[in-house]
């Protein structure tokens, strides 16, 4: 029998850990879609997250817009907001000069990935000749022109262009090494997978976090569509839990709630204490996992 009393998620907010919470966001297409980024935006803010970040379109086909997100959450909102980063398609001046306009707007937090090739998620990434030719690569050309605070991405599945564990690692590695601050995983729902890939870095020598990226299910064929195509698995028992509620949208909401609820307390009983939570612009379940967290809109105001 589990005792409660060596469950950190049973702790009462004087004997809980801290915590450290981030929020993923991207930009609105529309002024709709806008309007409903900004409502969950100044809902989360008050949580006092690490930061939050704004994602990047492919080739930087969102490079204006990301700024201009991530530019107004730090003047609205006081809270940090870092701007994500890709090298897919461009040359390193072209890459410098937008790295130097999030310098030049006062935003010092960068999450710096590789991206996907124009073609699409898993086709083969090719350098631009004058581009810089990985993720590391980025991260130290980063560190170059600026002392940021960098993000780079993980995966606890292992990246599917990874042709075993040990090139994993060794690149994630080199883009710690590169000069990154921290890791953040792509989502994944099966926490055993992460406390396995945490295990490999640690023996081979990381010592930096590696921060769980979790996924809330809001529409369960959009996520495992797009888990399919970035090698992230969906367990056959998360499947089962959706299975026949894609025209029952108040019950897949309860059972996306207790999922996502589920899957951080095991992490925080297992001593997990940092937190990236992909909001798809939406915060409910976004508010509730902090909840259950502990985190409290008052607390740390």
């Amino acid at each position: 029998m589990l005792d409660d009393n060596l469950r950190a998620s049973r702790q009462t907010a004087d004997k809980r850990p801290d915590l450290q919470i981030s929020f993923e966001f991207f930009p609105p297409k529309t002024d709709v879609m806008e309007e409903k980024f900004w409502d969950s935006v100044h809902k989360l803010a008050p949580l006092k997250p690490r930061f939050v970040s704004v994602t990047y379109g492919a080739g930087g086909s969102t490079r204006e817009r990301t700024l201009r997100m991530v530019s107004r959450i730090k003047k609205d909102t006081g809270v940090d907001a870092a701007a994500h980063l890709t090298c897919v398609g461009a040359t390193r001046d072209e890459v410098d000069a937008v790295v130097r306009g999030y310098q030049d707007a006062g935003i010092n937090r960068i999450v710096a990935l590789r991206g996907d090739p124009p073609e699409g998620v898993g086709q083969p990434f090719t350098p631009h000749p004058e581009g810089y030719q990985n993720a590391a690569d980025l991260v130290a050309g980063i560190r170059r022109i600026g002392d940021f605070d960098i993000s780079v991405a993980a995966y606890p599945e292992k990246h599917p262009q990874s042709p075993d564990w040990a090139f994993e690692i060794d690149n994630l590695k080199r883009k710690l090494d590169a000069g990154a601050t921290r890791a953040i995983t792509q989502m994944f729902f099966s926490n055993s997978d992460y406390l396995r890939y945490v295990e490999r870095a640690r023996a081979a020598g990381i010592t930096a976090p590696i921060v769980p990226g979790i996924q809330p299910i809001h529409n369960f064929k959009q996520i495992s569509g797009f888990a399919g195509r970035t090698g992230a698995s969906i367990p056959s028992w998360l499947a089962e839990r959706f299975d026949g509620l894609d025209d029952e949208p108040e019950t897949h909401a309860l059972v996306a709630s207790a999922v996502a609820a589920e899957q951080v307390t095991e992490l925080l009983d297992e001593g997990v204490t940092e937190f990236h939570i992909y909001t798809h612009n939406r915060s409910p379940l976004a508010l509730a996992l902090a909840r259950i967290l502990g985190r409290r809109p008052t607390q740390e105001s």
